[in-house]
């Protein structure tokens, strides 16, 4: 909230750099903390559906952003952009107010010796109070375990288990960002100029598209990752990715001889792209990752796993536009669907089906 407010009123390249910063830090806290809570906190039944929200609502953040583009373009530039960062500080403030409602982690409570608020906390989020004893027995089994030398078991001495995991979990948070996701969701506009589109109402009307059909079809990974499993719906997804990343390679390696067909394609295809990462890339790593991470270790795990996101983002976003002057546009994306082809391999090989599964189970899946 600070920080968005701090970027409308910044008046110079350094203050909107710090206050970016700020809104950075906040951003960081809620991809760590939000996958770990909202898994912690829901039975084994809906974790799924409950988990992948944390995605869905992120899209839907970022088609806002997309529609109020649309909105204040015919705003003057010195005011429009000012007005979109101000609008940013609502959302926070939503969940600064809605936080209070939300009852702790009844892991969080265990591990600090609370077990009559987390057996509460259990009861309210659990299917029957029998699962919530069941669940409560389990996580107080786990917190025996739990002590202070999380990241050296993790990265010094880790078991064989801990290994498989952690290679699970930082694998998946690197195919996310490698596959170029955000190449597409920040550069769009110059993938659709070099497919052939002039029109500027053209262009952002096709970008507000993009953040639609990204949201919608994290719907799909929302309502069957407990339905179908984690596993089918990654495949699919690294599948899909490869084909559309391919197809608008294609589209744009013959740009020059056909502009209109050409820009067709390639909305197709951009379409068609953020489809198949939302229905599985998009929301279940984070899910995947969370559920999978021994309890003793989830916390610095999935800051260590997020960490790999971020920075292999931060190499994709700073590297796109030099990479396809070096090896073209269409390069980059022939690029990128390779690394997904890669992604559905390291799915095949690599991840059991953990839909279904206690949090406290998992542990004895990977050490199979």
């Amino acid at each position: 909230m600070a920080g968005a407010l701090a970027m409308s009123l910044g008046g110079t390249y350094a203050a909107l750099m710090a206050a970016r910063f700020v809104t950075s830090v906040g951003f960081g806290f809620s991809r760590v903390i939000a996958p770990v809570y909202n898994a912690e906190i829901s039975p084994a039944s809906k974790r799924g559906v409950l988990s992948s929200m944390f995605d869905m609502f992120l899209n839907v953040g970022i088609l806002l952003s997309y529609v109020s583009n649309y909105a204040l373009a015919g705003l003057p530039v010195h005011v429009g952009w000012r007005v979109m960062f101000a609008i940013g500080a609502l959302p926070p403030a939503f969940l600064a107010a809605g936080v209070h409602a939300m009852p702790e982690s009844p892991r969080w409570l265990v591990m600090r010796g609370r077990h009559a608020e987390a057996r509460a906390v259990l009861v309210r989020t659990s299917d029957t109070p029998t699962e919530a004893d069941l669940r409560l027995g389990e996580i107080m089994q786990q917190a025996v375990l739990a002590g202070c030398g999380a990241w050296k078991e993790m990265l010094v001495r880790p078991t064989k288990s801990v290994r498989r995991v952690l290679t699970c979990v930082v694998g998946l948070q690197f195919f996310q960002q490698a596959s170029g996701i955000d190449a597409i969701v920040l550069y769009s506009p110059l993938v659709f100029k070099k497919a052939g589109m002039s029109s500027n109402s053209a262009i952002l009307g096709a970008t507000v598209a993009v953040g639609v059909v990204k949201t919608c079809f994290i719907l799909v990974a929302t309502l069957f990752s407990d339905l179908v499993g984690r596993r089918p719906l990654l495949l699919a997804s690294a599948a899909g990715i490869a084909v559309t990343l391919a197809s608008l390679a294609l589209a744009l390696c013959v740009g020059a001889t056909s502009t209109l067909s050409t820009a067709a394609c390639a909305v197709a295809s951009v379409l068609a792209f953020v489809a198949a990462f939302s229905v599985g890339f998009g929301p279940l790593p984070s899910t995947y990752s969370s559920e999978i991470m021994p309890l003793r270790l989830r916390a610095q795990g999935t800051a260590f796993s997020m960490t790999v996101n971020r920075v292999v983002c931060g190499l994709v976003t700073l590297t796109f536009i030099s990479l396809a002057d070096w090896i073209t546009m269409p390069g980059c994306f022939f690029l990128y669907a390779g690394v997904a082809a890669a992604a559905y391999a390291f799915v095949y090989v690599h991840l059991p089906e953990t839909s279904g599964r206690s949090l406290e189970d998992m542990e004895v899946l990977f050490a199979k």
